[in-house]
């Protein structure tokens, strides 16, 4: 790993390329949580939901990793860098911090509420961001932390804070609650690690499909033996028949463009940036489903859009030294 002082200096108009598909990218979970939800309530089963979701995510990459001339060479790639050390064995792994992260909504959501979910894995994803660049996790190295990366990263948790502020009316408090929120914040923590390393595997491999593929992988299987496992202590009970709605089984490949996206995005801009994109895109993926297909006690105030406008420009401001960097190296 070597020191750095920042993010790789880019164009602004190339940042601002990176801005769009940090929210793109980010702006799939939110649809992916409402397409898992609802494929959990018509199975009556959350964890086979998200055995079903990783599956068909798995179906797809390996899809593509098997029929386009792109993802056979670059799978080519893999024992190479295995063997150069440029990749780890563990690095293979990461997709169990996939798994940790959907068992921790499907434990945890029903209990906290959505809002008080929502802050806890940003605020984990924001102090992993920090932590993990600050160590040289990703593959950039170790980046600087400056005051302005620490305020841009705690401008995000407070603009997450307010825009979820109307949900937050009826939160239980206590320390049932504290003790609750350290399991999703753990998995926002982990989460952002698991980005660094698809970040590192990303590098080492000139493409994202090999690490979301392995994310895929490891993730499915440790959902597996987690459903297995509640199958036989009775918890739940196999299903008759699977839903015949399409749409259902889109949170596999939308999960694809997340980890695919979020790989690539870390090489990048740094971990940090790439995680407070990303924010930023759910909570605007939020705001435009709450808009366009409420759910059922979903709230739009002006605190949920400030909130929303803020974290853009917590984004924008963690971006700036890298764009003004980049402006006076092109003079």
């Amino acid at each position: 790993m070597h020191a750095s002082k920042g993010s790789p200096s880019y164009p602004p108009i190339v940042w601002i390329g990176f801005v769009v598909l940090m929210i793109a990218a980010g702006g799939a979970i939110p649809l992916q949580g409402r397409v898992n939800a609802a494929l959990g309530a018509e199975l009556g089963d959350p964890y086979l939901a998200a055995l079903l979701s990783f599956g068909g995510g798995l179906a797809l990459i390996a899809l593509i990793a098997v029929v386009t001339r792109r993802g056979r060479a670059t799978m080519r790639r893999v024992p190479a860098t295995l063997r150069s050390g440029a990749v780890r064995p563990w690095y293979l792994l990461v997709g169990l911090g996939g798994a940790y992260f959907v068992l921790a909504q499907t434990l945890t959501i029903g209990l906290i509420g959505v809002a008080v979910f929502t802050v806890s894995v940003v605020t984990g994803q924001t102090v992993g961001g920090l932590l993990w660049d600050r160590i040289g996790l990703g593959p950039a190295g170790r980046i600087r932390l400056t005051a302005l990366r620490v305020i841009s990263a705690v401008l995000t948790v407070l603009a997450v804070l307010w825009a979820v502020s109307p949900q937050l009316q009826g939160a239980q408090r206590g320390w049932e609650l504290l003790l609750l929120v350290v399991v999703p914040f753990s998995g926002g923590f982990i989460n952002s690690g698991q980005q660094a390393i698809n970040g590192r595997q990303t590098a080492a491999y000139r493409s994202p499909i090999p690490s979301t593929l392995f994310n895929f992988l490891s993730g499915t299987a440790a959902l597996a033996v987690v459903w297995v496992g509640v199958l036989f202590a009775g918890e739940v009970s196999a299903p008759e028949s699977l839903p015949s709605q399409w749409w259902l089984y889109l949170g596999g490949p939308l999960g694809v463009v997340f980890i695919g996206l979020g790989a690539l995005l870390v090489t990048r801009v740094g971990v940090l940036v790439a995680a407070m994109g990303m924010i930023a895109g759910q909570l605007v993926g939020s705001l435009l489903l709450d808009v366009v297909a409420p759910a059922p006690g979903s709230v739009v105030t002006t605190a949920t859009v400030l909130g929303t406008a803020l974290t853009l420009a917590a984004v924008a401001l963690a971006s700036l030294p890298d764009m003004l960097r980049a402006r006076r190296w092109r003079r």
